[in-house]
């Protein structure tokens, strides 16, 4: 059942994020990715007083499994990735977290341009 919850939670989020980014090209046309950085700064915000409402207050596992891995999670997953990084500052784990933010920027872009040239040599 909470597979389910989560899914359907994405699906909303990631109509979202759909959404968001046709906003961002009407509003500032398509030279720049506002969308995108629309979503990753306001999905983290958003994460942000999740975390706090659902994780240390509410315990309401359901709910919050629809709303953060679920529509937060669709509407971006830079949101998780910002979550896991606090968590790690926030327990004083700094060098971990300068770790797992620099790693995983570094391997995410590194990862994407070996598919870019993958696909290209395929396709």
């Amino acid at each position: 059942m909470n597979l389910i919850i989560v899914g359907l939670g994405g699906g909303l989020g990631a109509m979202l994020r759909y959404l968001s980014y046709q906003g961002m090209i009407r509003v500032f046309g398509p030279g720049l990715p506002w969308g995108t950085a629309f979503v990753n700064v306001f999905g983290s915000f958003l994460m942000g007083l999740a975390a706090i409402y659902f994780l240390e207050r509410a315990g309401a596992p359901r709910l919050g499994g629809f709303i953060m891995p679920g529509v937060l999670g669709g509407f971006t997953t830079f949101s998780a990735f910002s979550l896991d990084a606090a968590r790690l500052m926030e327990t004083g784990r700094l060098g971990a977290a300068a770790l797992y933010v620099g790693g995983s920027v570094v391997i995410s872009i590194l990862g994407l341009f070996a598919g870019l040239a993958i696909g290209r040599t395929l396709l």
